[in-house]
């Protein structure tokens, strides 16, 4: 008997399984210290929450995550009749998956400012996030619920549906923003990263955001830096070789 898996669970659970995966990529390169954006005596200081309860607080968002996907699925499929959508031509998906990125970057920008703008929700919801000073990747998603909610589940239904994209783009495009999360979270600068070549918003510059003078400015995520641009969030910086190895990351500051 043929078993078949469908578009919409693949969409659902495939992100997942790469997010992990990912992630642990980079546990298993070690402490990398020729490359890391901070020292390892850093992150065992300025972080005030453990990895075990890290690795807690990424589940439970991933089990929203999973719960609301499995709804917007189901609602999709049942507005088109349980049919079947077939997939467009390959230029037609690239523009959707364009559009998507934008739609997902334009929503989380405007609703990580606004978890820093407003001082409630700062302090009862996104200050859970900003408890690694220091990131590392599976640390990516490590939010409170209600954030991991707005922010990522919401706008990436938001981006699904905007874009009008299939369920089978689907699974490619959450897999690529998941990756693309967990490499901003990742902490380290590696020679040859193709997502540090091709975005200016990467792991040097989410880590700006992550320290205390930075946590007004560099909002964008997860792909471009256009809405702090266009909005005088920016704040651009220099890599620097630390003495003892790795980089820094260091602000520069802006003319005015």
């Amino acid at each position: 008997m043929a078993f078949g898996v469908s578009d919409e669970w693949l969409g659902t659970f495939v992100p997942i399984v790469v997010y992990w995966i990912y992630s642990s990529i980079y546990v298993m390169l070690g402490d990398m210290n020729d490359y890391r954006l901070h020292t390892k005596a850093e992150e065992d200081t300025k972080n005030v929450v453990s990895k075990r309860t890290v690795v807690k607080g990424v589940l439970v968002q991933q089990a929203f995550q999973i719960a609301v996907s499995l709804i917007l699925f189901t609602f999709v499929s049942e507005s088109s009749g349980g049919a079947i959508r077939p997939q467009p031509a390959f230029w037609v998906t690239v523009l959707q998956f364009v559009v998507a990125m934008v739609v997902m970057d334009t929503w989380q920008y405007f609703m990580h400012r606004l978890m820093h703008v407003n001082k409630f929700l700062y302090k009862h919801v996104h200050s859970k996030h900003h408890t690694l000073v220091v990131p590392y990747a599976f640390g990516a998603l490590y939010n409170h619920p209600l954030e991991g909610l707005i922010l990522d589940t919401i706008g990436g239904a938001i981006s699904f549906l905007i874009s009008g994209m299939t369920p089978r783009t689907a699974i490619f495009f959450f897999s690529f923003a998941t990756v693309k999360t967990v490499d901003d979270h990742c902490g380290l600068w590696l020679p040859g990263n193709l997502l540090h070549i091709l975005f200016n918003n990467n792991s040097a510059y989410h880590d700006i955001h992550h320290q205390l003078y930075g946590t007004k400015y560099n909002f964008s995520q997860p792909f471009f830096v256009a809405w702090d641009k266009i909005l005088g969030t920016y704040m651009p910086y220099s890599l620097e070789k630390r003495k003892g190895g790795g980089f820094e990351a260091r602000p520069i500051k802006k003319a005015h």
